[in-house]
């Protein structure tokens, strides 16, 4: 019928509503008929009716309730029949309770004899399991059967290995055909879910080598991406952008310095944070070098990044790879922290998850439209049931199968606190000094503050770790550089000095501000990451007039303050050597260009990563003894600051009544001096941590863009 509209709505188990906008009249005689599975004929009562420009909305009941499952329509004469969309059902009282699901065996369950196939589809009237065992077959299909909890399944005799599936699902009489949200490993591109066998994956993931930490604060976190990592032409890694690439020693660059896995290795660092590793959609994964992007538009939770891997097509392949890249990392003691995306997807509207249960897995608006605080439109509703099921099942099966030793959060302040714990316990069964941390922004999502897992929240949460934007913006400046940039305390803005010294107690001390923290072990202390400018391009921009050795020397001041502070210190790789992205910040999909680490620049400024390396060798000896402040009541009654010459930092750390410290910075172009009150062991100077120093002092000069740290040892 020409410029007509017809459409039905559950409004609840017994209520549907049914909207007419016509130029031909309903007859009054004519009744709307619910048409269930094709063959039932049921009249439904007309309650009440609407007229609204033409529009006209009828307000229908049920005898009997709507069972979810079912096939149903809406036929009237002379207007036809069109299906129920029974879609909102999902926003109905009790809903989560009467269909969540508690079972570990979502997805392809394989054996030799058998494989077994479900899905949890509660609206769904039909799915159907299409699968073939070869890339170039002609799928099979099978329908399957709904069970408890709206799961569908089928299991099929025989040796399915390698197998490609999809599965077809109906919803309001729309059928999607669809990849398995749960499906551990695919085709290139995500186009196909496949059945894996991992007995052919297992490999000896060396999860005991790296050493145990007891505090986050032990740990040294060094960010770096894949690709970013391994794709200089100026080394002899073999296996450039891919998992491999960090599997191979005794690489180095043109100038003959350790490259890849060697670096690492070489800084000491304890933990790798790998930005996204598991699947994202707009890399094409059969041609990577034809489109560039970090991962944060995630496609399939529980499969490998194909772009890293050599052969995308072959499904073990990246799975394979990825753990000989895990076993190689764990085997030279560096833990791995796995970049999670819980807080979008790519698109909802194309997702897995809105084909298979629409209205369900993103979090609404009161008005009903999507909430935006991810600035994708899609934020996960992470206090729904099944989508906290599908985080906390991601989260523990990359820890379990790959070895994953810890979780970065991206927008953790999109996910609520619940769910965050839940994931801290889970998590810490299995890896006790598991870390988990995350950035956390408070952002304009449909969740009550009280239950965003942000900072302002971080006294709920002693056990997860923030990203701590006050030390960044108080120690370098703020993170723009181009219109409203301002330089912080260590680039010599010296009015920042008492902010300083709040960020050195780890932010967790009341001191100038209320405390950020519980604890020092929840402040990660950074100046750079990957979504930032530089620090090198933020020092070049507050020091225009300075010569690249001043720049430098600044540069290693930072690092210095990150190593010093009371925290958890964080390198964005190629921080040490002052990378550059020429003047940008968030280079997500920029390419190679302004992302990979130019191990040119290694060559020529490596005294500077020697200075890190001697920073981390410094942390590591101190440890023990330097930040043993787990509560902040110890920490507050244990420091004394000093204020020194032209707005320079001191401070006194007394540990136990048996080691002082005493840090000192300078963060001008003077030379300050210091009178300490007796002979101070000098333990890293400008040149680094002095190991095994000798070298006694009570009066000293701190030169232009120096730290230093002393030790006293009482008898």
């Amino acid at each position: 019928m020409i410029d007509t509209f017809f459409g039905a709505n559950l409004v609840d188990y017994n209520t549907i509503r049914i909207a007419i906008f016509s130029e031909v009249n309903k007859e009054d005689t004519s009744p709307f008929n619910l048409i269930i599975n094709s063959d039932q004929i049921v009249k439904l009562d007309i309650i009440k009716q609407h007229y609204l420009n033409g529009l006209v909305l009828y307000e229908c009941k049920t005898k009997e309730k709507i069972i979810l499952g079912n096939s149903y329509q809406i036929a009237c004469r002379n207007f036809g029949v069109c299906p129920l969309n029974v879609n909102e059902a999902t926003g109905f009282v009790g809903f989560d309770d009467e269909f969540y699901y508690d079972g570990d065996d979502l997805g392809a369950s394989y054996s030799h004899e058998k494989t077994i196939f479900k899905v949890w589809a509660p609206l769904a009237s039909k799915v159907s399991l299409f699968i073939k065992k070869n890339l170039n077959d002609n799928f099979k299909t099978y329908k399957m059967r709904r069970g408890e909890k709206g799961v569908y399944e089928i299991t099929l005799e025989g040796d399915y290995d390698g197998a490609f599936y999809r599965y077809s699902v109906t919803n309001s009489g729309q059928n999607f055909i669809t990849t398995d949200p749960y499906a551990k490993a695919s085709s290139a591109n995500g186009r196909d879910s496949c059945v894996i066998d991992f007995n052919k994956t297992k490999i000896e993931l060396y999860n005991d080598v790296p050493r145990t930490i007891d505090n986050n604060d032990e740990a040294i976190i060094y960010e770096f991406h894949v690709r970013d990592f391994t794709i200089d032409s100026t080394t002899d890694i073999e296996n450039k952008g891919k998992f491999l690439g960090l599997t191979e020693e005794k690489r180095k660059t043109k100038g003959g310095n350790p490259c890849g896995l060697d670096y690492l290795k070489y800084l000491g660092i304890t933990h790798a944070q790998l930005l996204p590793i598991y699947d994202y959609k707009t890399v094409d994964e059969l041609n990577p070098d034809k489109s560039y992007n970090w991962g944060y538009d995630l496609q399939q939770y529980f499969v490998p990044e194909g772009s890293y891997s050599l052969n995308p097509n072959d499904p073990y392949s990246r799975i394979i790879e990825l753990k000989k890249m895990v076993a190689a990392l764990h085997k030279n003691g560096i833990k791995i922290n796995m970049d999670v995306v819980f807080n979008h997807v790519y698109s909802y509207e194309v997702s897995t998850f809105e084909k298979i249960v629409p209205n369900y897995y993103f979090r609404k608006n009161k008005n009903g439209t999507l909430c935006n605080g991810s600035g994708c439109g899609n934020d996960l509703d992470s206090e729904r049931k099944m989508v906290r099921k599908l985080i906390i099942d991601s989260l523990v099966y990359w820890m379990k199968e790959f070895g994953i030793d810890g979780y970065r959060f991206d927008l953790m302040g999109l996910i609520d606190i619940d769910t965050m714990l839940l994931a801290e316990k889970k998590c810490k069964e299995i890896k006790k000094d598991a870390m988990i941390y995350g950035e956390g922004w408070d952002m304009n999502t449909n969740l009550p503050g009280s239950k965003k897992c942000t900072i302002y929240n971080s006294f709920k949460t002693p056990g997860i770790a923030f990203f701590n934007d006050t030390f960044r913006d108080v120690v370098r400046g703020n993170n723009d550089i181009k219109n409203n940039s301002y330089p912080g305390y260590l680039l010599g803005n010296v009015s920042f000095l008492e902010g300083f010294k709040f960020c050195f107690l780890g932010s967790s001390v009341s001191y100038c501000y209320e405390p950020r923290f519980s604890s020092i072990n929840q402040s990660v202390n950074y100046l750079e990451c990957h979504d930032n400018c530089t620090l090198f391009d933020k020092i070049s921009r507050e020091k225009e007039g300075a010569s690249e050795e001043e720049k430098l020397h600044i540069l290693d001041l930072c690092n210095f303050g990150v190593f010093a502070a009371l925290g958890i210190p964080f390198i964005h790789a190629g921080q040490e050597i002052g990378l550059s992205k020429k003047m940008r910040d968030n280079t997500y999909n920029a390419g190679d260009e302004f992302n990979k680490f130019d191990y040119s620049v290694l060559d020529k400024r490596f005294e500077h990563a020697m200075y890190l390396k001697s920073l981390i060798e410094g942390r590591k000896a101190n440890s023990p003894k330097f930040f043993k402040f787990k509560k902040s009541e110890v920490l507050s009654k244990s420091n004394e600051f000093i204020n020194l010459n032209n707005g320079a930092f001191g401070v006194q750390l007394s540990l136990d009544s048996t080691y002082k410290f005493f840090v000192a910075i300078n963060p001008t172009n003077t030379v300050v001096p210091i009178s300490l009150n007796s002979y101070y062991l000098l333990d890293v100077s400008g040149s680094g941590h002095l190991n095994n120093s000798d070298v006694y002092v009570m009066n000293v000069n701190l030169l232009p863009y120096q730290g230093n740290i002393f030790v006293k040892k009482e008898k």
